[in-house]
């Protein structure tokens, strides 16, 4: 798909991280950009931003765990620009889960799903049929993470699972828009290859009261600077991917239409080599050894 100037490109999760990323470099390609998140003051702050750096810019507060909202933006987005031409559900949320999966608090699996798996579908389904009815090039690209996407990853099992049905949902409508020869890709993310500064470690912030925990935490949350700083102290250096360069191949993905939005890497591409090495040997995921909880 080729991106222009004058078209469309709407993002969740859009007011920091990847999301806010994604949006100034559509912007860079003189697109309108709306930006929805669910953190009001975030977002007013990144639609500042984008103003100020000459973007035509929409901003919406959304919970995209609730469909109503999602349809809201959806018609407003319509009412203001016509059209929407790139779609990006990347919201997402980390569970916050403890320990083993059958001591997970349920609400903690209700809330990762409400946001990362319902959020994604939420979006296409208010989205999708509108860009398919104008005829006109579309493409839409939803978040996953090699933690799950890739290879489960039982330390946080939770955020996994979800990650990883946001990659077969999105093979699915990969699927269903080539049975309807629309002129709408799609495509599945995985931000990387490496570690990522992004909020979704505070993403507690912004927890619903819905889904509040029915049991406290056993241990304080930890911030990315202090699991970061845990690493080192235990010999371990960490890489970051800035999200500008995640960014970058998102755009160089939608004009290549290119489903698999997964940049290279060494430690990705070994994770996908064994996983499919044991499907097909029929053996055991001996390559999870080294996540094994203690």
């Amino acid at each position: 798909m080729r991106l222009e100037a004058g078209q469309v490109a709407v993002v969740t999760g859009a007011a920091s991280g990847i999301g806010l990323a994604m949006a100034r470099r559509f912007a860079a390609e003189g697109l309108k950009v709306v930006l929805a998140d669910v953190e009001a003051a975030a977002l007013d702050k990144a639609f500042t931003r984008l103003r100020e750096e000459g973007a035509e810019v929409l901003a919406r507060t959304v919970d995209v765990s609730e469909p109503d909202s999602v349809a809201s933006l959806a018609d407003a987005v319509y009412d203001a620009f016509g059209a929407v031409h790139v779609l990006c559900n990347n919201a997402g949320v980390g569970s916050g889960a403890e320990g083993r999966m059958w001591e997970h608090d349920p609400a903690d699996w209700k809330w990762a799903f409400a946001v990362n798996v319902w959020g994604v579908f939420h979006g296409i389904q208010a989205f999708v049929p509108r860009m398919i009815a104008s005829g006109e090039p579309g493409h839409v690209v939803n978040t996953s993470s090699g933690d799950g996407g890739i290879a489960p990853l039982p330390t946080a099992s939770v955020y996994a699972v979800t990650k990883a049905a946001v990659v077969t949902m999105t093979e699915s409508l990969y699927a269903h828009l080539k049975a309807e020869h629309a002129r709408v890709g799609a495509s599945v993310l995985f931000p990387g290859p490496h570690m990522l500064r992004t909020g979704l470690w505070e993403s507690h912030r912004n927890r619903p009261a819905r889904y509040a925990k029915q049991r406290p935490r056993k241990t304080p949350y930890r911030s990315l600077d202090q699991w970061e700083a845990a690493m080192k102290e235990a010999g371990h250096e960490v890489a970051f991917t800035p999200v500008e360069e995640v960014a970058e191949h998102v755009v160089d993905g939608i004009r290549a239409d290119r489903f698999w939005m997964l940049p290279a890497g060494e430690h990705s591409d070994r994770q996908i080599r064994a996983r499919a090495r044991s499907m097909l040997d029929r053996a055991d995921p001996t390559y999870l050894e080294s996540f094994v909880l203690d």
